[in-house]
């Protein structure tokens, strides 16, 4: 239901909640997927990969948290570039009073993000729920 989710506190706590939103929905959770390397040879992994069991439509998720301003946001445009090259789908979810409005504006704008209070709606959406 909508409203009824904890306040994110850590990155962690974001990815275990978009898992959680997930279940929820019906679908399946896995987290911590590993889908092959980076360019500079680091293993690529996706914090949570969720999975229609009926359809079997897939969608990787990213978690991005940062609730004091600090160095998460310089890591978000290399995170949407890695996105492009997933095997699935895959999209940004972002919590946290740490980000910038110029990141929030960009981090929309891509098209391969939204921010945690909005996920649930977007997840219906993409997986016709």
């Amino acid at each position: 239901m909508a409203g009824t989710a904890k306040a994110v506190e850590s990155g962690a706590d974001l990815r275990n909640q978009v898992a959680a939103l997930g279940v929820e929905l019906g679908l399946e959770a896995t987290i911590e997927v590993e889908v092959g390397r980076r360019i500079w040879g680091a293993k690529r992994r996706i914090d949570v990969v969720l999975r229609d069991p009926e359809t079997r439509k897939s969608l990787g998720i990213e978690c991005k948290y940062q609730g004091t301003q600090g160095t998460a946001e310089e890591k978000i445009a290399g995170t949407i570039e890695d996105i492009r090259v997933w095997p699935i789908r895959g999209l940004v979810v972002f919590s946290g009073e740490g980000f910038s409005p110029n990141m929030k504006a960009y981090l929309l704008s891509t098209g391969y993000a939204v921010e945690f209070e909005d996920a649930r709606k977007w997840l219906e959406l993409y997986f016709g729920l």
